[in-house]
């Protein structure tokens, strides 16, 4: 039996390990991402699955399981232990196999980024202590540890002037991480110490003199978190660019719009992608499928495609499109064959593609360079973040502190893009099982009977899993949920004020989904729902405007 005295010890070595861990979090995420995750996942069933043969379903083990075992009424010692174990072996396997001979400068300063940026997008949500909700405290042992990362760098500065000055807001930072986390401000914390930390980031690069040999998904120059210069989107492309060719972005939008290549010349991905109603069409589910349309706006910025993650780039959700017996029924020889008989496709594509023939990949990569260009960052909430007007309201504000803190939505809609592609590694877009219901029903809720990813290999674990979309521009893109079972936003909140699925009566045992009330106020739900209006964008975008230009030509 373990005393009470002994229960005490635990939890405070816990502490002690998990602040250490925190401190050296720069460096564990940077240098080893996969053992990193292991260390820092959910607690919460690991599904692997490549292909019907190598499907792996794994125990979560790490931090966030001794967080969740250990802090509870009735603690069971014996799994503590194991998890403790596993844990303690998996971090002495990283100290004795990891070398830091490769590492250069420019190294040290993506690990200093992805330190203080991901405090902000994921950090400061509660994402990884969802019993302790210690992420302040956890903030500033990151913020700790970055500074003695610099501090052993301090001869690379040439201006000791700016490493003073990082060093203070490094600092500040420090300082402003305190307070209560439910009432903490978030917005104030990242555009008053992350946003500027960019900017300090990117003197430091100067200063030193560095040359990256290519960007990350967040690029190298990127002074805001919140801009359409942000991510490098070629990172989560099937190619590599420089930048979107504005001439290949209009012929994808002419394409995007070509009804022709459909079966019975009748639909277009503009059909249930309406540029007018931001790239949804307002109906509960899609014309011939049975489910709800997403916006594609900022749909390039995400690893998976569909509601199920078949699909693991645009290119490949266009072959899907084309053969769906629902969607255009046809081929991709007929997509070939429709643009081959245009004169001004042929004309296009031979002089972006330097080839005689109209080919099938092309003309999906056409249109996909136009789903890319889908990225304005243009709400409100993206011009007051960057400074550009000082128009948020508080219940906007609020809104936005609520989202990030109280009422969770942050642990899975990540800002900025507020989907569910993980900060800051952008490998991996999550997908969780929250008991949508098949009707807008509280007392006699049902779950909706779509299988969601379980439907892709037929693992019994991922059964009514789904990945979570942006809520960017979701304040113009009612119905909600992949079944549209929900007409408006006070709807959706108020679903997952009272815990998902298991708070309307759906018990259903891989909810992945906090089951508890979120116990939020009138107020407070208003406050939600007014910050992600304030996410709409505004007019189309400088990139979409010019495939109006060549489609008027």
């Amino acid at each position: 039996m373990v005393l009470e005295t002994d229960r005490h010890q635990v939890e405070s070595y816990f502490m002690q390990s998990r602040k250490h861990f925190k401190m050296a979090e720069p460096i564990l995420a940077f240098m080893d991402s996969e053992n990193y995750k292991f260390l820092n996942q959910p607690n919460i069933t690991k599904i692997e699955e490549e292909d019907f043969t190598d499907i792996k379903i794994k125990s979560p083990k790490g931090f966030q399981v001794l967080e969740e075992t250990i802090f509870v009424n009735d603690p069971d010692w014996n799994s503590i232990i194991k998890t403790a174990k596993t844990t303690s072996g998996r971090l002495k396997l990283l100290y004795k196999n990891t070398s830091f001979d490769f590492v250069q400068p420019y190294h040290v300063l993506w690990m200093v980024r992805d330190g203080f940026v991901r405090v902000a997008l994921t950090g400061i949500s509660g994402f990884d202590s969802p019993v302790l909700q210690n992420s302040l405290a956890e903030g500033r042992y990151v913020y700790a540890g970055l500074k003695e990362i610099l501090s052993l760098f301090k001869e690379q500065f040439h201006d000791m002037a700016l490493y003073e000055r990082t060093i203070q807001e490094l600092d500040q930072s420090i300082r402003a991480l305190e307070g209560d986390f439910n009432t903490f401000d978030r917005y104030g914390f990242i555009k008053g110490h992350t946003q500027p930390m960019l900017g300090i980031w990117n003197e430091i690069v100067v200063d030193w003199g560095l040359k990256f040999p290519f960007d990350e998904a967040i690029r190298n120059d990127a002074t805001s978190l919140f801009s359409d210069q942000t991510f490098n989107i070629s990172y989560f492309s099937s190619e590599n660019f420089e930048a979107l060719d504005d001439e290949k972005v209009a012929l994808g939008k002419q394409l995007f719009n070509e009804k022709a290549f459909s079966l019975n010349g009748d639909m277009s991905c503009a059909t249930c992608h309406l540029p007018e109603r931001k790239f949804t069409d307002g109906r509960k589910t899609s014309l011939g499928t049975s489910r709800n349309s997403p916006t594609l706006l900022y749909a390039a910025l995400q690893k998976g495609f569909f509601y199920d993650n078949r699909s693991g780039s645009l290119e490949g959700q266009i072959v899907d499109v084309t053969t769906n017996v629902n969607e255009f029924h046809t081929d991709l020889d007929h997509l070939q064959a429709v643009a081959a008989r245009n004169p001004s496709y042929v004309e296009a594509f031979r002089a972006l593609y330097d080839r005689e023939e109209v080919l099938e990949g092309d003309i999906r990569n056409a249109i996909a360079t136009y789903i890319r260009s889908l990225v304005p960052f243009d709400s409100k909430f993206d011009r007051n973040m960057n400074g550009l007007e000082q128009t948020l309201t508080a219940d906007e504000r609020e809104g936005f502190n609520l989202f990030m803190g109280k009422a969770k939505c942050a642990t899975c809609h990540f800002p900025p893009l507020f989907n569910g592609t993980v900060p800051v590694a952008y490998t991996e877009s999550e997908m969780e099982l929250i008991g949508v219901p098949d009707a807008n029903d509280t007392i006699n809720a049902t779950i909706d009977d779509d299988l969601g990813r379980y439907d892709v290999y037929h693992t019994e674990e991922r059964k009514h899993f789904f990945k979570t979309p942006t809520v960017r521009n979701a304040a113009q893109t009612a119905p909600y949920m992949h079944n549209g079972v929900y007409g408006t936003l006070e709807e959706v909140v108020d679903f997952y004020d009272r815990g998902g699925g298991a708070g309307i009566g759906i018990a259903l045992e891989n909810q992945t989904l906090p089951t508890d009330k979120l116990e939020l106020t009138e107020a407070e739900k208003g406050a939600l729902v007014a910050f992600i209006e304030a996410l709409s964008d505004g007019e189309a975008s400088s990139q979409d405007d010019a495939g109006k230009q060549m489609a008027e030509r």
